[in-house]
Parts: C-alpha cells; sequence; structure tokens
C-alpha cells in the first residue's frame, strides 16, 4: 500500500526551475553578464602581469599584514607554484576565488548585521543557513548550470552559495557578542543607530566578522575546484583531468599548487583581524601615533643659568650645614 503512495517533490522542483528559467531568463542574463564582466577585471589583474611583478606584490602584501616570515613563506610558495607549471592556472583559481568571495561578502556581512538587529530576520535566515551548510556541495552544480549555462559563471554562483553562510552566522554572532552596556552607553548620549553600529558594534565584532571572511575565502578556493566540474578553468581543472586519467603527477602538482594558495590565504586573511600583532606597518603606525602622543619632556637649564642654580644650591646647603654645626 505503501508502494503506491510518493510524493512528486522532484517532479514540483523541476517544474519550478523551468517556470523560472523561462520567466526570468533576462534577471539571470544579467546577472551572467555582471559576474563575467568582474572575473574579466579580475582574470587580467591577476594573469597579465608577469609572474615577477605579481610575486613582488603579493609578497608585499603578505609583509603588510603578517610580516617577514609570511613574506618569505609566500616567495618560496609562489615559486614552487612557477617550478611546477601551474602560475597560469593558478591565478585563473585566484580570480575566480576573490570574485566568488567578494560577492559572497557583499551579501553575508549586511545579512549577518540585519540577522544581528532584528530577530524576526535571523529567525527566518537560520533554517536557510542550515539548509545551505548540510546541502552537499556538488548539488549546488545543478541549478547553477541550468540558470547560467556551462561555463565559469555557474561555477561562481555556486561557489557563493556554498560560501555564503559561515559569512552570515559569524557577523550576526559577532555584533550580538558586543557588550550590552557599551551599547546603551552610546544610546545614553546620544548617538543614533548607524552611529552605534558603525564606531561601537562593528569595530568590537571585527574580529569575529573577519573569521567569518577568511572561512568565506576558504570555502571559496575549496568550491572552486570543485566549479572545474560545470567548466570553469584553473587548477580544478587539472585535478578533473587527473582524476579521469589517473595522473599521479599532474594530480600532485595541482593540488600542492591549491594547498599552498589556501595557507597563503589563510595565514593572511587571519591576520586582519588583529593587525596590532601581526603586522609591522600597522606597529610602527602605533609606535609613532603613541611617541606623537607623549608629554614632551621639561626643558634642561644649560651655562650660566645652570651654573647659577648650581652654586645657590651648593651655597645653601654649606650655609645648613654651618648652622647645624653652631
Amino acid at each position: 500500500m505503501l508502494d503506491d503512495l510518493r510524493l512528486p517533490l522532484g517532479t514540483w522542483v523541476e517544474a519550478g526551475v523551468d517556470w523560472v528559467t523561462v520567466n526570468l531568463a533576462v534577471v539571470f542574463d544579467a546577472i551572467r553578464a555582471v559576474v563575467l564582466a568582474l572575473f574579466g577585471v579580475a582574470e587580467t589583474a591577476f594573469t597579465q602581469p608577469p609572474e615577477p611583478v605579481m610575486i613582488a606584490i603579493l609578497t608585499l602584501l603578505a609583509f603588510a599584514v603578517r610580516g617577514w616570515r609570511m613574506a618569505l613563506g609566500t616567495v618560496l610558495g609562489l615559486a614552487v607554484i612557477v617550478l611546477v607549471g601551474q602560475w597560469d592556472n593558478a591565478m585563473l583559481t585566484l580570480s575566480l576565488t576573490v570574485v566568488a568571495a567578494l560577492f559572497a561578502l557583499l551579501i553575508a556581512i549586511p545579512l549577518g548585521i540585519w540577522a544581528a538587529r532584528s530577530d524576526t530576520v535571523s529567525a527566518i535566515v537560520r533554517p536557510v543557513l542550515d539548509f545551505l551548510q548540510t546541502m552537499p556541495a556538488f548539488v549546488y552544480l545543478i541549478p547553477a548550470i541550468i540558470l547560467f549555462r556551462i561555463g565559469v559563471v555557474p561555477g561562481i554562483i555556486a561557489t557563493i552559495a556554498f560560501a555564503l553562510a559561515p559569512g552570515v552566522r559569524l557577523t550576526e554572532l559577532g555584533i550580538r557578542g558586543v557588550n550590552k552596556e557599551i551599547v546603551e552607553a552610546g544610546h545614553a548620549f546620544g548617538a543614533s543607530p548607524g552611529r552605534i553600529l558603525r564606531q561601537i558594534q562593528l569595530p568590537l565584532a571585527l574580529p569575529t566578522i573577519m573569521t567569518g571572511v577568511n572561512q568565506i575565502i576558504m570555502l571559496s578556493l575549496s568550491m572552486v575546484v570543485i566549479a572545474a566540474m560545470v567548466g570553469a578553468r584553473g587548477l580544478g581543472q587539472d585535478i578533473v583531468q587527473s582524476l579521469q586519467r589517473i595522473d599521479i603527477a599532474l594530480g600532485f602538482e595541482a593540488g600542492i599548487s591549491v594547498v599552498i594558495l589556501a595557507i597563503i590565504l589563510d595565514r593572511c586573511t587571519n591576520a586582519l583581524g588583529s593587525l596590532q600583532q601581526h603586522s609591522p606597518i600597522a606597529r610602527l603606525r602605533a609606535r609613532s601615533v603613541a611617541a606623537r602622543r607623549a608629554p614632551s619632556p621639561a626643558p634642561a637649564t644649560t651655562g650660566a643659568a645652570a651654573s647659577a642654580v648650581a652654586q645657590t644650591d651648593t651655597g645653601r646647603v654649606g650655609s645648613a650645614v654651618g648652622e647645624e654645626r653652631a
């Protein structure tokens, strides 16, 4: 009897996707155009400069946020990528990661702020985030292919959906974790809600928010490799080919390149939440600010004035000793 009962959920979803594809084609074409344009800019920025120039730029960025050890590690890691012949693929993967992470951050941080300021929005968003985080990564590719066709765009869209949830959760958590007494003090001094958000809640929640940024970038990088199955170029394409051919050498070279990029991005984004501890530039700036704010020492007496003061003090001491002996 139960064999005859079947809920046609898949058929309903398919019908809904068909309706969306037909009636909202203009919207998805516009999204596709925007994503392609931004990816083209990122691809040009990362692939057109010569390899030594890009290595120098990335090394300077690593030094600025983490110090000379991270800069040295960045040089060595990028040199390995060049030597194994994966530089172009690595820069394409980095372009995909940057574009997907940028879109995910533009959605996640405002949504997290809204959820932190409204319990109703938080209650609505939470099950959606649970759904996104528990959905297998490959499932995101199916609607992305249907709506945006084969190529780089469905890979980026699937990556955005996969990486979105941690950014929203950690942004909400960081803002809700700000001491309520500090917020109430801001209200007592007449600060507007927007000013309290900008000058109190966001600065205090920054370490937690930056953890969310780090998680978005890491998940974007991992999903970009999977997105190669729908036509996205980069290191993921070589990994997929190595799986199809059982090519251990190609798989290891592409895989170690992904690991190097992941380590560089992880260490640098982790340091953004606490630049005073890691960045030599931030420490130098803090020292210069502290030196400017330090009170200046009292001017020292010199020359004849100093001699007169010394003689006067000596005479007073001698007189006092003489009076005690008398």
